[in-house]
Parts: C-alpha cells; sequence; structure tokens
C-alpha cells in the first residue's frame, strides 16, 4: 500500500513538474516564427480587408434608391420637364439614376439608340463597382502559395539543419525553427485565402443584385418611352 502512495505521489509531482516547464504560445509568438512570409501574408490580409470594406460600402450606396424615383421620372417626362428629370438623376447619383439620365438625353433618337446608350453606361457603372475585385481574387488565390511557400522553406531549414548535426544525434531544438515556419506559414497561408475568398464571393453577389437591378430599370425606362403621350 506505501508502494502505490508513493507511486501515485511520483507520478503527480512528475505531472506538476510538466505543466510548470511547459509554456503556452499565443497567436503573436506563433506568427513570429513564419518569418518575412508571414509580413507579406500580413500585408496582404490588410489589404484585402480594406478592399472588402470600401466595397461594401460603396455597393451598398449603390443599391439605395428611392423607390418613387421612376414615378416621378415618368411625371416628368409624361409632362415635357425634361429639364427637372435631369435634375432629379443627378441629384439621386446612383448607377440606376446615371443610367436613367444617359436615356433621357438620348430622347427622340431611335429606341435602339437610347437602349443602346443606357446599357452602355450601366456597364461603365458596373465596371466600377468590380473596382479591386481582382485584387481580392489575387489574394485569395495567391495567399495559400506564399504559405506553402514557407512551408517548403521551413523544410529546407529543418534539412539542413539535420545535416549540420555531427554524431547522428538530432536535437530537436535545432529542428523546431525550420518545423515551425513550415506549420505556421501554411496555417496564415490559408486562413488569409479562406478568408479573401469569402469577401470576394459575397461582393461578386452584391455586384449581380446591382445587375439585375439596373437590368430591371432599363426595362422600366424603355417601356415608360413606349408608352402613349
Amino acid at each position: 500500500m506505501l508502494l502505490q502512495i508513493d507511486t501515485v505521489a511520483a507520478i503527480q509531482e512528475e505531472l506538476a513538474t510538466i505543466e510548470e516547464t511547459t509554456q503556452s504560445i499565443n497567436l503573436w509568438e506563433m506568427a513570429q516564427y513564419g518569418g518575412w512570409i508571414m509580413i507579406i501574408l500580413a500585408i496582404l490580409l490588410a489589404g484585402a480587408c480594406y478592399i472588402f470594406i470600401e466595397r461594401l460600402v460603396v455597393i451598398k450606396q449603390a443599391t439605395r434608391e428611392d423607390k418613387s424615383f421612376m414615378d416621378r421620372i415618368r411625371d416628368y417626362i409624361h409632362e415635357g420637364k425634361i429639364d427637372s428629370a435631369l435634375n432629379l438623376c443627378h441629384q439621386t447619383d446612383t448607377p440606376s439614376a446615371h443610367m436613367i439620365e444617359k436615356g433621357i438625353t438620348r430622347i427622340g433618337r431611335p429606341m435602339q439608340d437610347v437602349q443602346v446608350a443606357v446599357e452602355n453606361v450601366g456597364n461603365i457603372e458596373v465596371g466600377r463597382l468590380e473596382k479591386g475585385l481582382v485584387v481580392l481574387a489575387t489574394v485569395a488565390g495567391g495567399a495559400p502559395m506564399l504559405g506553402f511557400l514557407g512551408t517548403v522553406l521551413g523544410m529546407v531549414q529543418t534539412f539542413y539543419n539535420m545535416a549540420q548535426t555531427s554524431g547522428g544525434v538530432i536535437e530537436m531544438s535545432a529542428l523546431s525553427t525550420g518545423m515551425y515556419q513550415a506549420m505556421v506559414t501554411t496555417i496564415g497561408g490559408l486562413i488569409v485565402g479562406i478568408l479573401a475568398m469569402f469577401a470576394y464571393n459575397y461582393l461578386v453577389a452584391l455586384i449581380d443584385r446591382v445587375v439585375r437591378m439596373l437590368e430591371s430599370r432599363t426595362m422600366e425606362f424603355m417601356d415608360l418611352l413606349n408608352e402613349p403621350a
């Protein structure tokens, strides 16, 4: 019985010693093991966040529109108040208002010419909304590749340290730097890439919604011009 008590006490003492010697690592310390690649990933993440927030604000503003806008445009056109209709479009300052403004300036020309002018402005407005999305897509694809590059460099460092060891005895401390870099950069690259991918797809979905709205406004305006006076 005394032997069992001594054994249990020894195990508990050993566990306590392990807990005292074991050090926890926080996110900042872990990132430092990634080396210079983590700096590049941090820059890419900051750039992706900026593009996402800036584009989100612009796209949200593009979707805001007075529900009575088209009704007022219809009334102005039927009453022959073209200048009032143009002023309303200028004050509204949305992609759909810019399209309608261009269409109003083409009133009197063939309907095909009016529709082409409106659609061209719509394409320009969509192109403005998509500004910066190419960079976001590049970050989504490039960040994981940079992480894998860090993994390869870390493994090369690990094998180099193994080759420099003499006597056939390999200390884990000599390999830890390269192994940490190999794992940390992979995690960092995947995190940045996944966040950028989700941000890109979300913005694309919002832009698709704006495109459908612009198409609806185009058809509504063309129907308005075809209405009997």
